[in-house]
């Protein structure tokens, strides 16, 4: 088959048109239906085990018919299926049966992030012999590269008692308090965790992985919280190896 032939028979296979690629026609036309919808079946079990939080909170039933929506207009783009569905969140904001549910699409960001997290390399983390090497004078202008399993989600909502609560990791009841969340997600062992913290830590994380040097991710940090804590903010950066390389002023590691 030319690659042209076989780049329309993928095409057809998440088409919204649902029309077979062209040459097929009779007992080979119902055979290509059946195999296009086994391609959905797969993509959509795909899906359900990226996004198992949101699954839960909207049911199997709707998830399933959403995933089959959002197939059709995002196809995937290559055959490693562990990123497929990074569009999801997005998609999931524009969904208009989804509205009502205004959280969902910050539900599935911090999947998205733990998934990442999961695949993220495993590349060393510096401890606090790395950072005691650097002059004082140098800290504010210093700057962090975080380790890649590391990610910060913002959200308006209580974004992480609602995953806590959709993932069995606290006990489902009513929310009270319907005020934002931020939540940090990680690798630091085999396992990926994730855990609120407060607005400032997660501000100060979102500079220094914007490339920020660290003077300018504390002022950002203090001036979204006044309540920023910035002891505790080093003692965690630091204490549990969530930076990967350190650059001085000069362009490079001390």
């Amino acid at each position: 088959m030319a690659p042209s032939s076989l780049q329309a028979f993928a095409d057809a296979l998440t088409a919204a048109d649902r029309r077979p690629p062209p040459g097929l026609s009779g007992p080979a036309d119902r055979r290509f239906a059946v195999y296009r919808n086994n391609v959905a079946v797969g993509l959509i079990r795909a899906l359900e085990a990226r996004f198992p939080a949101v699954a839960d909170l909207v049911g199997e039933e709707f998830f399933r018919a959403m995933a089959r929506d959002f197939i059709l207009r995002h196809p995937p783009a290559s055959p490693l299926l562990m990123a497929y569905g990074d569009a999801l969140p997005a998609f999931i904001a524009g969904f208009p049966p989804a509205g009502a549910m205004t959280y969902l699409a910050d539900v599935a960001r911090v999947e998205v992030a733990v998934s990442r997290a999961s695949h993220a390399a495993d590349v060393p983390r510096l401890g606090g012999e790395a950072f005691a090497e650097v002059a004082p004078g140098a800290l504010a202008a210093l700057r962090i590269e975080l380790h890649p399993a590391v990610a910060v989600v913002r959200s308006a909502h209580p974004v992480g008692t609602i995953l806590a609560m959709a993932r069995g990791w606290a006990v489902a009841g009513p929310i009270v308090d319907w005020s934002g969340e931020a939540v940090l997600v990680d690798r630091p062992g085999l396992d990926v965790k994730v855990r609120r913290v407060p607005l400032g830590a997660a501000v100060f994380l979102e500079h220094l992985a914007a490339g920020d040097p660290l003077g300018a991710a504390v002022a950002g940090a203090a001036s979204s919280d006044p309540g920023f804590d910035l002891a505790a903010a080093l003692a965690d950066l630091i204490g549990a190896g969530r930076a990967c390389r350190i650059e001085t002023p000069e362009g490079g590691m001390p």
